[in-house]
């Protein structure tokens, strides 16, 4: 089977589940432009536990993770199945426990992508939390060890925003992102363009800009994974490098190994 490429997507408003819009189309393109996958391995910003968990339930409820958006929303089911298996064989690859929790489900990070990339839910989903005692290069290490899956079919997606700062918003300014939030976005497509990982480690010692562009790091420590799991020899591809309402990165990455190599 040809190496899955993996990737970050930034996904920005729960209303992009339910929008046909420029970041939503970009979704569906890399969906159809990659090989299908026999899994998808989600690791999404709105899971954080203390340890790491991941769902092996066979039928995966839907986890609403939003307040005061429209009713559409809560009424979204996707239901694609579970991949037991898969989420048993990440308990080995992982050099840290891995504790099963059915409790949580498929949230926003997972289904107002997935929605538009694979609407017809028909192949097999998973997500591993974000365990917040974890160094961001401890992070980067367990996406090293998840790498090999990408031989195995499964498409590894890191769902977050490079940028996410709630507290600074401007609802008035749809399309455009502050002076800092286009530097620091920049800093990371620079540092990935580069393969200068460490640098995106260690995005607090090298960008003046991190404190306001990642103040707390659930939406930013997906890239991490995505970063591990890339090999030195991926092609590169960046979309929706955009900054919305100001302080939010729509800026998503695929990287992928030339298959006729």
């Amino acid at each position: 089977m040809s190496r899955m490429p993996v990737l970050f997507i930034g996904h920005g408003s729960p209303m992009n589940a339910i929008e046909d819009n420029k970041f939503t189309k970009e979704w569906k393109k890399i969906a159809a432009k990659i090989p299908t996958p026999k899994a998808v391995l989600v690791i999404s910003a709105h899971w954080v536990t203390k340890g790491i968990k991941v769902l092996d339930d066979a039928k995966p409820k839907m986890t609403y993770d939003i307040y005061g958006f429209p009713e559409e929303l809560y009424k979204i089911v996707y239901n694609s199945p579970g991949a037991t298996e898969l989420a048993h064989r990440i308990q080995n690859l992982v050099n840290q426990d891995v504790t099963i929790d059915n409790s949580w489900g498929y949230d926003h990070g997972n289904w107002s992508v997935l929605k538009h990339m694979y609407p017809n839910c028909d192949i097999p989903v998973i997500q591993l939390s974000l365990d917040w005692s974890l160094s961001a290069n401890e992070h980067y290490e367990i996406g090293k060890q998840l790498k090999t899956l990408r031989d195995e079919g499964v498409l590894i997606i890191g769902s977050g925003n490079v940028v996410h700062n709630l507290r600074m918003i401007d609802w008035n300014n749809e399309n455009s992102g502050y002076k800092w939030a286009d530097e620091f976005d920049k800093f990371i497509k620079d540092s990935i363009l580069s393969k200068s990982h460490h640098k995106i480690i260690n995005y607090k010692l090298n960008e003046k800009t991190a404190t306001l562009a990642v103040p707390t790091t659930e939406h930013y420590n997906p890239l991490l994974y995505v970063l591990g799991a890339s090999s030195e020899e991926d092609i590169v591809s960046i979309c929706n490098d955009t900054r919305v309402m100001g302080s939010l990165s729509m800026t998503s990455y695929l990287f992928e190994t030339n298959n006729n190599n």
